[in-house]
């Protein structure tokens, strides 16, 4: 979730506790997404996606992103943005997805497959 245009504190201290694979390269190379929710269009969801994205590039991780070939992102009124799908869920918490949210998390999902099977090969 985010907090104030910024990952939410568990995450943030599991990503300052993984200082030894940092040291070892354990994660670099390694396929990965950010998607995040907040309570309105204005919430801070593109900062937040981005704000994760910062231990996984230190990580030397492999990103994936949302391409703006796929419409939904330049038509969505809800969340969605090219570091990563988001929801909005509303100052009541609504749970439920908008079908372009549904559709971003799972064209992101496939990208982050994809690349897993590209890497994956001799």
């Amino acid at each position: 979730p985010v907090r104030f245009g910024n990952m939410a504190a568990p995450m943030k201290y599991f990503w300052d506790g993984t200082v030894a694979a940092w040291q070892n390269g354990t994660l670099a190379g390694k396929p990965a997404c950010v998607f995040t929710a907040s309570s309105s269009q204005h919430g801070g969801n593109e900062t937040t996606l981005l704000s994760m994205m910062l231990p996984l590039l230190h990580h030397g991780m492999l990103l994936i992103g949302l391409p703006f070939t796929q419409p939904e992102l330049s038509m969505t009124t809800t969340g969605g943005t090219p570091y990563g799908p988001s929801h909005i869920s509303g100052t009541s918490g609504n749970p439920v997805l908008s079908d372009s949210e549904s559709r971003l998390a799972f064209i992101q999902g496939q990208r982050l497959a994809n690349l897993v099977k590209k890497l994956s090969r001799p």
